[in-house]
């Protein structure tokens, strides 16, 4: 599919994330607009309230677009999605006879405060790349051990909390937590010292379940897609997880973008998952081309300092796609909710360069990464800014994601010495 070109004149640049043939949804505010959903279109924003509100926009006999989130559309279901997205492109497109009513309800994405796009209803996170699985199991097990028995038969998750989901640009606390090293007697409680992120990409799901889905009714339920950064205290993890797995090391917070990138617009980059070592039972089995050709990037800036890109992979190096997350989940029965998050797990390609977190990256600490101020990072430092980005490269078009970023704060004094 060739670009779709738009009035909107930045939206036809080869290189923006956000041509006509994108239009992602997300939520944002002016100093004299209070937060309401919009769709992004080059540098600018279609105030989706406004079209509502004028006859130009209309989904639903209610309003469902002066509010801020998404949930109200999610819950509508695919086909209003359809309707909706076929219609913002008959709005958009170049030659639409939309244009000059449009134009009016335009704010320029620079002018704007970027929200939280949906109300996230429950998270869970996956551990469902391989290379990633591969490389953390070799690190704590050694490689004949690498990956859990059950890890090539289902994607192994957990539950997170979907209450420290946080939209890009939020800053990071260091949190305090148990840590005990090999060596010591017993746990102390102080700062997280092997802070970490963790590249993923979140599926957002639109539509409700009540017992089990199938992986392709699973696929239909996603609304679309944000990257996604779980932040990772690798210190309070390694004393904490035995024998349950994450808690309190995954609980400080989770990023996502602020836009959220539909289903739809993904759809012409489809591309397969990996070749199955062990054959899926039947209700996981691929129906198809599962993934997304998507090119991932993560930076790294010190404070005041350079930004330096640390990593570059491709979400098709999942091994299991959200869809298969998706019908996994449900298989118990397990009610799926219209906002749920899921995470992908860590995105790490083969080679050293494409590692999704820094605990791969300098291999547990014993080859940190050099920055251009000649400075050394094995674990993230206060001030540190790490930001996502990522696209699907189409011909003469890019379908991007918004960037997520946060930078890590100072650990608050001792919260319990604090009240003595």
């Amino acid at each position: 599919m060739p670009l779709m070109p738009s009035w909107v004149a930045s939206a036809n640049a080869a290189d923006h994330p956000f041509p006509l043939n994108n239009l992602p949804y997300g939520v944002f505010s002016t100093t004299q607009q209070e937060p309401r959903c919009g769709v992004a279109i080059g540098d600018m924003i279609l105030d989706l309230a406004a079209a509502e509100a004028a006859g130009l926009v209309v989904l639903h006999e209610d309003a469902v677009f002066d509010v801020p989130f998404w949930n109200e559309v999610m819950e509508l279901g695919p086909e209003k999605w359809a309707l909706l997205r076929a219609r913002l492109i008959e709005v958009l497109a170049q030659g639409s006879p939309d244009q000059s009513a449009a134009e009016t309800m335009l704010v320029t994405q620079s002018d704007a405060e970027m929200h939280m796009p949906f109300l996230v209803a429950e998270y869970t996170d996956f551990y469902a790349g391989r290379h990633h699985a591969t490389n953390v199991g070799t690190m704590f097990r050694g490689a004949e051990n690498a990956l859990p028995p059950n890890w090539l038969h289902m994607p192994i998750g957990y539950n997170g909390r979907a209450s420290s989901i946080v939209v890009s640009g939020t800053d990071i606390r260091r949190p305090w937590g148990q840590l005990k090293g090999p060596d010591d007697d017993a746990p102390r409680f102080a700062p997280c010292a092997r802070f970490d992120m963790e590249l993923e990409i979140g599926a957002v799901v639109g539509s409700p379940s009540d017992g089990p889905v199938s992986v392709d009714e699973a696929d239909q339920m996603i609304f679309g897609y944000v990257l996604l950064n779980d932040w990772s205290a690798r210190d309070i993890q390694a004393w904490e997880y035995q024998p349950l797995g994450p808690f309190q090391a995954k609980a400080t917070a989770t990023s996502i973008s602020a836009w959220i990138v539909t289903q739809a617009a993904l759809e012409p980059f489809r591309c397969n998952t990996p070749p199955r070592e062990q054959p899926l039972l039947s209700h996981l089995q691929d129906t198809g081309p599962m993934l997304y050709d998507i090119d991932l990037e993560v930076t790294l800036a010190p404070s005041g300092g350079q930004e330096m890109t640390i990593t570059r992979t491709n979400y098709k190096e999942m091994y299991y796609s959200s869809a298969q997350q998706l019908a996994h989940h449900s298989t118990s029965g397990c009610p799926m909710t219209a906002g749920d998050l899921l995470g992908s797990g860590t995105i790490s390609g083969p080679h050293k360069d494409q590692r999704g977190s820094l605990l791969e990256l300098s291999w547990g600490g014993k080859e940190p990464l050099t920055l251009p101020d000649g400075t050394k990072r094995s674990f993230l430092e206060d001030g540190d800014r790490l930001t996502l980005s990522g696209y699907a490269q189409g011909d003469g078009y890019r379908v991007g994601f918004a960037d997520c970023s946060g930078v890590v704060t100072p650990a608050l004094e001792n919260p319990y010495e604090r009240s003595k």
